[in-house]
């Protein structure tokens, strides 16, 4: 066994003779210290010490404040109460977990005492060691299963209607992510579901609202939509939009507004404890038209690029995030997609990735790197990824990344 460094912990800074005999007997590396030099230690000046060896008249409760002490200094020595005569003074340090030693206080019980304190403690630090091993292992086996219930609800291909791209970019930062995409068919399939979305926060509670309001999105945009079609289908498709410069038709109106505001009233009324909220962007296209309506939450602005070379345009917010305030208002906004036109939705993943210096990519210099690439479609994708990564370098990638490019390019076209 190792040479036993041992801390007597005593009042008057002393010890039976005996005890101190046979601590020298077995050739143990002895300091003796009252509790108040022990506690008043400044950091990293106290001894290493395997055993704390406590007088049997101080309190149990001043042992465990110096056992603190130096569990704060990354010690863990075993804990050993002695007395001289008072033999009962002992009943209260063994109930509260200590090991003793009793007179006489002979050197080979001595020495067997230390071992076995040595072999437990040994023995303890190694179970704690596996067991948080064991933890580690269940927590990131629990990881991998929830990253592939996550993937699940992530769609496995996009719907493709003729003449138009839609591609994706999904990267998180961790093992699950906060942010969410999905693109699917609505309105008898005459219309094109578009979400992009951003959970607060990252990791596992992230993850499952991002499941729930996923799930709450395209249920109620689905359900709603047939009502929406047989409601236009009585009315004509182009009433109660006569206010509007153009004419964007009202199928899909209906289920947007009701997907959106649904899941925002169930989020505060039942998650609003929680403190997870979404910021998205959610628009229906109408593909024979190229026409958006489309919500806002919250979201960073989608930049509409387009085939001429005009001024990038930028999808402000048309109301909050989603899961915030009760009861709001989601304003509509409109726009529409020309041919050869390149609609770039993003998460801030994008506009916040930091350089290793710390500096944030910004809005700014994404506009500008979509402006510059002469490019559309999976193409300026791939031109923002080698952007992203040649401005990160070797930095950690801080937050989930989602970037959807959605193209349309019918014969004729003009080229990007």
């Amino acid at each position: 066994m190792a040479q036993t460094k041992v801390l007597v912990l005593d009042e008057r800074r002393g010890m039976p003779p005996g005890l101190r005999d046979a601590l020298d007997h077995v050739g143990a590396e002895v300091h003796v210290h009252s509790p108040g030099e022990v506690l008043a230690a400044p950091p990293g000046r106290l001894p290493e010490v395997t055993v704390l060896l406590a007088s049997a008249e101080l309190a149990p409760h001043t042992v465990r404040s110096v056992a603190r002490r130096l569990d704060d200094e990354g010690q863990r020595p075993s804990v050993v109460a002695f007395a001289e005569h008072d033999l009962h003074l002992l009943d209260h340090h063994v109930t509260a977990g200590a090991d003793y030693l009793a007179p006489p206080f002979h050197p080979d019980l001595v020495r067997a005492r230390l071992r076995d304190c040595h072999e437990r403690a040994q023995f303890s630090r190694t179970m704690e060691d596996v067991a948080a091993h064991a933890e580690l292992l269940s927590y990131e086996r629990e990881l991998e299963i929830g990253r592939e219930i996550q993937l699940g609800f992530l769609p496995d291909s996009l719907p493709s209607p003729k003449d138009w791209e839609i591609h994706v970019r999904f990267r998180p930062a961790r093992t699950v992510a906060g942010d969410f995409y999905d693109v699917f068919e609505i309105v008898n399939r005459r219309r094109l579901a578009l979400v992009v979305a951003d959970v607060c926060d990252k990791g596992v509670g992230a993850a499952l609202f991002m499941a729930l309001i996923r799930s709450l999105l395209r249920h109620t945009a689905e359900q709603s939509g047939l009502q929406s079609l047989i409601a236009a289908e009585l009315m004509g498709e182009e009433a109660g939009w006569a206010e509007h410069s153009r004419a964007i038709p009202v199928v899909g109106a209906t289920p947007l507004l009701n997907a959106v505001a649904g899941t925002n009233n169930y989020l505060t009324r039942n998650h609003i404890r929680q403190g997870y909220f979404a910021t998205m962007f959610f628009a229906v296209l109408d593909p024979a038209t190229g026409n958006l309506v489309y919500i806002n939450g919250g979201h960073n602005p989608p930049v509409l690029l387009s085939a001429d070379g005009g001024e990038p345009v930028l999808l402000e917010p048309t109301g909050p995030a989603v899961g915030v305030i009760p009861d709001v208002d989601f304003s509509l906004g409109y726009a529409r997609i020309g041919p050869g036109d390149t609609l770039f939705i993003y998460t801030d993943g994008v506009t916040e990735a930091r350089s290793a210096d710390g500096e944030f990519f910004g809005e700014e210099q994404m506009v500008g790197q979509l402006g510059e690439a002469a490019v559309r479609g999976e193409e300026l994708l791939d031109h923002m990824d080698g952007a992203l990564s040649e401005f990160v370098g070797r930095a950690e990638q801080s937050d989930d990344i989602t970037m959807m490019a959605v193209h349309w390019n019918p014969p004729g076209a003009p080229a990007a």
